[in-house]
């Protein structure tokens, strides 16, 4: 597990890219066979995703620094597939999970592990894990369960649509919120133009990418903002006073997850463009 501090935004506006890169990036999430995790002390969030082609692979805690017996003894967690057909077994119970499915564990499971059904075109499960203080029930919702909500203009090429899994109208939670973003063909943008919330961070995970394709996500205080290039299954940590929005060189996919004081999908603070610097 790497471990990622809190960082103060008039600290931020010194920085170079390499230092915004370590702080802020997380370049690595899929390793054949093994569990990659990122702690940051932004909302304690934990970034992760296990790529299983060869059995299973098992939800471990890491007992040093979570200071917990097993993963989800005070944490909930929210895990989407972006790769081939897999399985996520909780205590005994199996999730058959397709490609954009999403699946729920709450607090208090024990025993999570990930599978594939193919080795040859390998699950792979991307996650979001943030403390929790009451168990929820288990669930999983396909892309065509989850709640849809269309934005944005091919004349602003932003045209997309934010599916909605974990949230308030959906599936429950403590304090994670988690959807994922398709834009359509011929759109670039999103979240543009862009807010914060201070109540809140949040983390994007790009994906969906061709193999050359980058995204310029844009973060940093409204009037100091930065750019980091980031590259396909790569995940960004946007602390709550950071704006959080990006362009691609072709359409792409992003997966978002949300955690800290409320779970209100609307509460942001919007930012002007003029206001951009």
């Amino acid at each position: 597990m790497e471990i990622r501090y809190a960082s103060h935004p008039n600290e931020v506006k010194s920085f170079d890219t390499t230092r915004l890169r370590k702080e802020f990036l997380i370049e690595s999430l899929f390793t054949e066979n093994q569990l990659n995790l990122t702690y940051t002390h932004v909302d304690r969030f934990i970034v992760g995703g296990v790529l299983p082609v060869n059995g299973s692979v098992k939800l471990e805690a890491d007992k040093k620094e979570m200071g917990a017996d097993f993963f989800l003894e005070r944490r909930e967690i929210g895990i989407i597939n972006i790769g081939g057909a897999g399985t996520v077994t909780v205590d005994g119970t199996s999730y058959d999970m397709e490609t954009k499915d999403c699946l729920y564990i709450g607090l208090g499971a024990k025993d999570v592990a990930f599978s594939s059904k193919d080795s040859t075109s390998p699950a792979k499960f991307y996650f979001n894990s943030a403390p929790a203080h009451k168990q929820y029930p288990t669930v999983k919702a396909s892309i065509s369960e989850a709640n849809p909500k269309h934005l944005g203009s091919i004349a602003n090429s932003n045209e997309r649509t934010i599916y909605q899994f974990i949230h308030g109208g959906g599936i429950q939670s403590c304090q994670l919120v988690m959807g994922l973003t398709m834009l359509k063909p011929n759109n670039m943008w999103n979240t543009m133009p862009c807010h914060t919330h201070n109540r809140r961070a949040e983390v994007y995970f790009y994906f969906d990418m061709p193999e050359d394709g980058v995204v310029f996500h844009y973060m940093g205080e409204p009037q100091e903002t930065r750019h980091l290039v980031v590259r396909n299954e790569q995940s960004i940590i946007s602390p709550s006073w950071s704006i959080h929005s990006g362009v691609g060189t072709s359409n792409y996919t992003f997966i978002w997850g949300m955690a800290g004081e409320n779970q209100i999908f609307d509460d942001m603070d919007m930012v002007a463009m003029k206001d951009l610097r």
